[in-house]
């Protein structure tokens, strides 16, 4: 099942996109899922790296270096 939703673009986006679509043959919405869908994963990750520094830089979390790890999980020999 999918869902609709409505956005607001920049004239200036939208007349590209309006362009890009007639030039093509494919339809504006076409482009809009494309984009949403490429970027998706993408802003994901952003978010939660940002959420993670955050945590590390309040001290909520912490960081492990590479030498810690192989000794906690007895890869140091």
């Amino acid at each position: 099942m999918s869902k609709q939703t409505a956005i607001r673009l920049p004239d200036e986006t939208y007349l590209r996109l309006q362009s890009l679509s007639a030039r093509t043959g494919r339809t504006k919405t076409f482009y809009i899922k494309q984009a949403i869908e490429e970027h998706l994963d993408e802003l994901e990750d952003l978010y939660l790296a940002e959420k993670i520094s955050a945590k590390i830089k309040s001290g909520k979390s912490r960081t492990f270096s590479l030498d810690e790890m192989e000794r906690e999980l007895g890869l140091d020999n």
